[in-house]
């Protein structure tokens, strides 16, 4: 089972050498060598992480459209379960999961789209964690290179550090003790890992979902979720070596970034970010678009100009919309 794990991840293992290995050679062009080598390769696992999420941005805008779709499919999705409320018969249960399904199949809404990025993060984040635990034994001739991370470049990165550590160390250390320097950085890089996943879940539950959303079970599990997964990070963090911390450090930022453009841009429906946005466009004289579903209600007619779901509205100004408003006939 091991080892067709490390089969499937080789060809990920492989391109993240190279990248890699691609961003360390730009590093020391720009003259990160000699005493600063280690930096250079510590900035080149910032630039494999930046690769890899720029290659996620699909499946995040898939994401945010999805997760819109689901705030506006709320009032009938609670329609649903307040019909089939105290009925736990068979047929009752099956037949509520088949109205939920065909309002999913309706609206264009995945439920499962908002665990893509995670799910597909996952396989970089595990051969990234090889990839930099293997250095020593390559370093040492007992495992063969991979891709341009040959044994003479496994012992040039061993070599380098980045305040005393190398990128291989970690916390607790296999078969050895780890010096103060790195019980310190990876200390200090596991608080901030575990403060930036906080904080990103944080705003995220707080500014960006409404009220009448924070009451249901799912978002019970999320404030769970929003203390429990720091403290893991924190208790797993003590086995990461120090480049795969820098890999998940940089990650959350990027996803915090990223998250904070969504949230004030584009808010989900009836929540505190939302109306923050709407009394900053109405300031600027303009309004406000409305978010429609397509297939929310079948029959109803959809305008032709509605916004489709997920698609924002280009706002209008009051005097553009007074232009274009239907003159009253006499």
């Amino acid at each position: 089972m091991i080892d067709f794990f490390n089969t499937l991840l080789y060809p990920i293992k492989l391109g993240e050498a190279w990248v890699m290995y691609a961003w360390h050679w730009l590093f020391e062009t720009l003259g990160l060598s000699g005493a600063w080598a280690g930096w250079a390769w510590a900035l080149s696992i910032v630039g494999l992480t930046v690769v890899v999420r720029v290659l996620l941005i699909p499946l995040f805008v898939r994401q945010i459209h999805s997760s819109r779709r689901m705030q506006l499919i709320q009032p009938e999705m609670q329609k649903i379960q307040k019909k089939y409320k105290g009925k736990r018969d068979p047929e009752s249960q099956k037949a509520q999961q088949a109205e939920i399904m065909d309002l999913y199949r309706r609206t264009g809404t995945n439920p499962f789209s908002s665990c893509l990025p995670i799910l597909i993060q996952s396989p970089f984040f595990f051969a990234l964690f090889q990839l930099l635990n293997n250095l020593r034994a390559q370093a040492e001739g007992k495992q063969a290179g991979i891709g341009p991370i040959t044994n003479e470049v496994a012992r040039a990165i061993e070599g380098s550090t980045i305040f005393g550590s190398r990128l291989s160390d970690a916390f607790i250390m296999q078969g050895g003790t780890s010096p103060l320097s790195t019980k310190i950085l990876t200390a200090v890089l596991i608080v901030l890992m575990s403060a930036t996943t906080f904080t990103t879940q944080y705003q995220l539950m707080r500014k960006n979902m409404p009220a009448s959303a924070l009451d249901n079970p799912f978002a019970k599990q999320q404030k769970v979720l929003l203390y429990l997964m720091p403290i893991f990070f924190a208790i797993s963090g003590v086995n990461f070596p120090v480049g795969v911390l820098l890999y998940w450090l940089t990650t959350n930022l990027w996803t915090m970034g990223q998250q904070f453009y969504v949230i004030r841009n584009m808010p989900a429906p009836g929540s505190e970010a939302e109306a923050n946005r709407r009394k900053r466009l109405e300031r600027k004289g303009k309004t406000v678009e409305e978010l429609t579903v397509p297939g929310l209600d079948s029959g109803d007619d959809v305008p032709d100009d509605a916004p489709k779901a997920g698609q924002r509205q280009q706002p209008k100004s009051k005097k553009r919309a007074r232009t274009q408003a239907p003159k009253n006939r006499r």
